[in-house]
């Protein structure tokens, strides 16, 4: 093995077939939901890796939607598009920004690290805030222009009574801002640290603001797969955590979340959701990526269990206390899709289906065969909680032979309008989503 890591990126790819061809997943439906099927977990020498090769989209492609919706691409040319963010006068942002690289720590990583860029991970990212203005509402902007820009790896974003808070991989920084600007000069306010450092394995840093505006949540992921980085390299982190907008004063609120992507607020209940992550390396088939409401003080499992009480035995030293607490999420999403993207749907502004649940936009896999994700799913809710099948709304980024990516999903909003906007990181696209 370790004669063909040394001969360079082609070796790594060769190595990375072939640890995927040792397991197979099954049917993904399986796993969607609030009971998914979870296999027994496999012990892997390296990590199972598929990873399609990023082409981007040619002139006149576009991703598929249902009949009765229409798809555009309201802004191109973007550099690593993650969070799509709407103001309240309608103006939308984009969040361009990837991560500031980390140091490798295990060998695996000198692995990982490439394939993955194969699929686009490792594009240069804008470290800016793009600003659209589409006035009339038909998805094509009259103005495209950067807002704010030299951020270090930005990701979340929110606005509240005059601030802008942007998280970058290391803080939250607040701007003076008025929506309706076009450029902001003023110079931002630490509002408080977020855990970082040298590895930062899960650089990305979600936020939303509580309903009453009063708090900021933010979503810091794992410092690593499943502790191999060494536990002490994990404090502060695989938490959602709730800061004070006014003072930077902040506390956990939730933790044993390895990787929270994505928060959202339910319109009607107020209550906190978040899209995770889920570990990697014991199977196809595992661990379901998951949709699940927040609970003030709850734990989610990561690292010392998985949906509930299923021990992950890679763990020292194990904490049994941990896991007759840990929650199970409400909903699967399958593994490995890798959710990116969350945002609550309002009425049936896109078609009656979509009344009443969550789009959540898939990134898709890099260690699953055949691969997974790909796509922007419609969670259904029954009252206040994900039930029923999912439903494809944004398919065709993927190419039907498996071998080729054109785009991958990551943040999803509502605009004005009520159409669905998607980040597009690989096509450096906005995508916007209406009825015909």
């Amino acid at each position: 093995m370790t004669a063909l890591w040394l001969r360079g990126t082609s070796a790594l790819i060769v190595l990375a077939t072939l640890a995927a061809c040792s397991g197979k997943g099954g049917d993904p439906m399986k796993q969607y939901g609030p009971n998914p099927y979870l296999p027994e977990p496999h012990q892997y020498l390296m990590p199972p890796m598929i990873v399609p090769k990023a082409v981007g989209w040619k002139p006149g492609e576009a991703p598929t939607v249902p009949a009765g919706m229409r798809i555009q691409a309201m802004a191109t040319g973007l550099l690593h598009p993650r969070v799509v963010y709407t103001l309240p006068n309608g103006d939308i942002l984009v969040v361009e920004g990837n991560g500031p690289g980390t140091v490798p720590f295990r060998p695996k990583d000198y692995i990982t690290g490439p394939v993955k860029g194969i699929a686009g991970a490792d594009a240069a990212g804008g470290n800016r805030i793009t600003l659209l203005r589409d006035t009339n509402g038909d998805g094509v902007p009259e103005l495209k222009t950067v807002l704010v820009d030299h951020l270090h790896s930005p990701y979340g974003i929110v606005y509240v009574s005059g601030t802008l808070y942007i998280a970058d991989t290391n803080a939250i920084l607040a701007f003076p801002f008025k929506p309706g600007q076009t450029r902001i000069t003023a110079p931002p306010v630490k509002l408080t640290d977020l855990p970082a450092g040298e590895i930062n394995h899960h650089w990305t840093k979600s936020m939303v603001a509580s309903p009453d505006g009063s708090k900021l949540y933010v979503g810091v992921g794992s410092n690593s797969n499943i502790t191999e980085n060494g536990i002490y390299v994990e404090a502060g982190r695989a938490a959602i955590y709730e800061v004070d907008r006014l003072t930077g004063a902040r506390r956990v609120f939730a933790s044993g979340t390895r990787n929270p992507t994505s928060l959202a607020i339910q319109p009607d209940t107020g209550q906190l959701f978040a899209v995770v992550n889920e570990r990697d390396e014991i199977g196809p088939d595992l661990v379901p990526d998951y949709l699940t409401s927040i609970k003030d003080g709850g734990f989610y499992g990561w690292p010392y269990s998985y949906w509930g009480q299923h021990v992950d035995i890679r763990v020292h030293p194990q904490r049994p206390d941990m896991v007759a607490k840990a929650i199970k999420p409400d909903y699967g999403l399958s593994s490995h899709v890798a959710p990116l993207g969350l945002t609550f749907s309002q009425g049936q502004t896109l078609a009656p289906a979509f009344a009443n649940g969550a789009f959540v936009g898939e990134h898709g896999s890099w260690d699953r065969t055949p691969l997974n994700g790909y796509q922007v799913i419609f969670v259904p809710f029954a009252g206040a909680r994900p039930s029923g099948k999912p439903i494809s709304v944004v398919t065709g980024f993927l190419a039907s032979d498996n071998k080729t990516v054109r785009g991958r999903p990551v943040g999803v909003a509502i605009d004005r309008t009520g159409a669905l906007l998607v980040a597009d990181d690989v096509g450096n696209v906005v995508w916007r989503v209406s009825a015909s």
